[in-house]
C-alpha cells in the first residue's frame, strides 16, 4: 500500500499527517512503528490520519496515533498542524476559522497571523473517572509513592490524561524515570502524559512533558493546557501563560473552571513524500 504523505510539526513536535487510504484499511501497530522509526522509516511523535467528517458542521474527523502504533484521544499540537494542513489546501473559511472531529470531541479552531493556529481543547476536566484515574474524589494534589519517592501532581483531562508535577528546575527533573514509573502505575489503568512544571511567574511557566507511547516530546499542547489548568487550579498562574518548551513557545489561555482552554503555536511543513507499507 502506497501512502502520500505530509512531515509537520510544531515546535519540533513532529506529526505523520495523511488522508484515510482508499478502502478504508489501515496501516497496523507494527506498520505505524515502522514509519515512527528515525532511522528506517520516516519518524514522527504522532500520526495524524484525516478522515471524512462525522458530525455536521466539521470540515473533518482525525485520530491520532502514537509511535509505538497505540490510538490516543487528543494532541493539541496534532490538532494545530491538521489546521495548517487544511488551510494549504484551501479547507478553512475564509475568516480563518474551521471546526474538525476527533476522538478526544470537537475542535474549533482558527488560524492566525505568521503561520501560527490556535485551537480550543474543550474545557479541563478535574474529574478523576475522566482520565482515568482511580482516586475517590477530585483534589487539588494527589500524592503517590513512585519508584521510592512520595510524588505530588495535580490531574487532569485535556480530551486525554495528564499528571502534572511541581519542580524546582526542569532542566534537572528526572523526567524519564518518573514519566516512566507513573506511566506504569495501576492507577492510571489507561496510563498517563506527564508533565514536570517550573513555575518562573504568574504568566510564564517551563515545561517537559513525558508522553504515552512516545517518551520526551519537543513540545506537548495538550500537556502545555494541563500544566496551566493545574497551576491555575492550585492559584499560581493567571489566565494567559507562556509555555517553554523545549522546542519553543506555546500559548494557553484558560479562565478558569468551566471555561474552554485555547492553545496557540506555529505549524509548520518539513517535507511532503510517499511510503510503501
Amino acid at each position: 500500500m502506497q501512502l502520500d504523505f505530509t512531515k509537520m510539526h510544531g515546535l519540533g513536535n513532529d506529526f505523520l499527517v495523511l488522508e484515510a487510504p482508499a478502502g478504508g484499511v489501515l496501516p497496523s501497530a507494527a506498520q505505524w512503528r515502522a514509519l515512527a522509526d528515525r532511522h528506517a522509516g520516516i519518524g514522527f511523535d504522532q500520526a495524524l490520519l484525516i478522515e471524512p467528517a462525522r458530525a455536521a458542521g466539521t470540515a473533518v474527523h482525525y485520530r491520532v496515533f502514537n509511535a509505538d502504533g497505540s490510538e490516543v484521544e487528543q494532541c493539541g499540537n496534532g490538532a494545530r498542524c491538521v489546521v495548517r494542513y487544511l488551510q494549504l489546501q484551501g479547507r478553512v473559511a475564509a475568516d480563518g476559522t474551521v471546526s474538525m472531529g476527533s476522538t478526544g470531541g470537537t475542535v474549533a479552531a482558527r488560524v492566525l497571523v505568521g503561520g501560527r493556529v490556535a485551537v480550543d481543547l474543550g474545557v479541563p476536566d478535574f474529574e478523576p473517572s475522566a482520565l482515568p484515574f482511580l482516586a475517590p474524589a477530585a483534589e487539588a494534589n494527589y500524592t503517590l509513592e513512585v519508584e521510592g519517592d512520595h510524588i505530588e501532581f495535580g490531574a487532569v483531562s485535556i480530551g486525554n490524561p495528564h499528571a502534572v508535577l511541581r519542580v524546582a528546575a526542569v532542566e534537572s527533573a528526572p523526567v524519564e524515570r518518573i514519566g516512566r514509573a507513573l506511566q506504569a502505575q495501576p492507577r492510571f489503568p489507561r496510563q498517563v502524559n506527564v508533565g514536570f512544571m517550573e513555575i518562573v511567574d504568574a504568566a510564564h511557566i517551563r515545561l517537559r512533558v513525558y508522553e504515552r507511547g512516545v517518551g520526551e516530546t519537543l513540545a506537548c499542547g495538550t500537556g502545555a493546557c494541563a500544566a496551566v489548568a493545574v497551576g491555575r487550579n492550585l492559584g499560581l498562574l493567571g489566565a494567559e501563560v507562556e509555555v517553554h518548551v523545549p522546542g519553543g513557545r506555546l500559548g494557553v489561555h484558560w479562565e478558569g473552571p468551566g471555561q474552554h482552554v485555547w492553545l496557540s503555536g506555529p505549524a509548520e511543513v518539513a517535507f511532503r513524500g510517499q511510503a510503501e507499507i
